[in-house]
């Protein structure tokens, strides 16, 4: 697998159709489309862009913690953060807001009312 993105022009992304896949662990009702790269989470190495959408209702119910980079573009829809209890509360958030996160940090959980599209990276430090 390449470890690094591969070069890619502009060109159109298909919005619907095929390429659209529920990552491992992830709940039904959220997809990613890999545009560039290949993450190994095993060796921890490589980098990766992928759009992630949340379908109406799509929720995730425990916090994600990895050991990489991720960087979020909130690109369209409402993304709701946090509430894993009910001391906790959560953070409803529009388009155009981003989020940093190193390795090791807590995250989530997350859900959408109408349906979200974000703009993901994830790479580990070289």
């Amino acid at each position: 697998m390449p470890i690094h993105k591969e070069h890619k022009e502009f060109h159109a992304v298909e919005m619907a159709g095929e390429d659209w896949h529920r990552p491992p662990g992830y709940p039904p009702g959220i997809e990613q489309k890999i545009l560039a790269g290949y993450l190994d989470e095993a060796g921890k190495t490589g980098s990766r862009t992928r759009l992630l959408r949340f379908l109406p209702g799509a929720f995730t119910s425990v916090p994600f913690v990895h050991e990489y980079w991720e960087e979020v573009y909130l690109l369209s829809g409402d993304l709701i953060v946090g509430a894993a209890s009910p001391k906790e509360p959560a953070q409803s958030f529009a388009p155009n807001t981003y989020a940093c996160r190193p390795p090791g940090v807590y995250h989530g959980p997350f859900r959408s009312q109408t349906g979200c599209l974000l703009l993901e990276l994830h790479y580990y430090e070289t």
